[in-house]
Formats: structure tokens, sequence, C-alpha cells
């Protein structure tokens, strides 16, 4: 395997993934990269053929998702390889998943609250049913 260059110092952090993913330009390098690993050669010429961006450009936004641990780079000959780091996406699901919890017993209060209604009004039109059998008699029932 070859060395992977410019590992970040840090470990990943959700302040510093949310402001690396606060510049349009990066979130899209990162979407250029979820289906895989891609040359950064590619990455420009893709962008290139978006929006007006020179080539260090481009580099500087690779630089910043590697430092926030967004991105790894590895070398293959003379080029370079990116792929998304499932670092920094942890510490965003992490910091997410705060927020998710703080829905979960609401919903789910909610969900509880339906069930007892379905069931309130099954037993409701049960009875509704067996009331109208008994009014109706034996006899009656029958046409008779």
């Amino acid at each position: 395997m070859s060395p992977v260059f410019g590992a970040p110092d840090e470990p990943a952090t959700a302040p510093r993934v949310f402001e690396a993913l606060g510049d349009p330009v990066r979130r899209r390098l990162l979407e250029l990269l979820a289906p895989g690993e891609q040359a950064a050669g590619a990455l420009v010429t893709a962008l290139q053929a978006e929006t007006r961006i020179s080539q260090p450009a481009v580099s500087q936004h690779l630089r910043v998702l590697r430092e926030a641990c967004l991105v790894r780079v590895h070398a293959e000959g003379t080029r370079r390889l990116y792929r998304v780091d499932d670092a920094g996406l942890d510490a965003v699901a992490s910091w997410l998943a705060r927020f998710s919890d703080a829905f979960a017993q609401p919903l789910d209060a909610l969900e509880t609250e339906l069930a007892r209604g379905r069931r309130d009004r099954r037993r409701v039109d049960a009875a509704r049913v067996s009331g109208r059998a008994r009014a109706a008699g034996p006899g009656r029932a029958s046409g008779a």
C-alpha cells in the first residue's frame, strides 16, 4: 500500500468538518468522491466543467477537506488519489445523533397514541356491530 500524505495531526471534530463543508466547492468535491477514489486531475477536470476554478484552487480545497478528515490521499506514481475519509463523516454523524435522539422519544409517544386510537376505534366498531346484531334479534335477522 502506498503511503498516505497529509494525514491530519488532529482527529476529526464536528466543528472542523462543518467549517470545511461550509464551502459549496468542497461539498461538490465530496459529492464527486462519493462513488469512489479519484485522481486529483479528474476532480479538477470535473469542477472546471461546472465552474471557473483553477487547479491550485482545487488543491487548496482538497487540503482543507484533508485537514478536516473528510478526504484521504495517497500516491500512485505521480498521481494523487483521493477518497472520502469516514472519520469526518463519523464526527458529523455523532454530532447529529444528539439531535435525532431528542426526537425519538416524542415520536415513540406519538406512535403509541396513534396505536391506542386505532385500538379504541376497533373496539367501538366491534361494539356497534355486535349491538346491531342483538337489536335485530334472532327472528328479525332472517327477514321473518
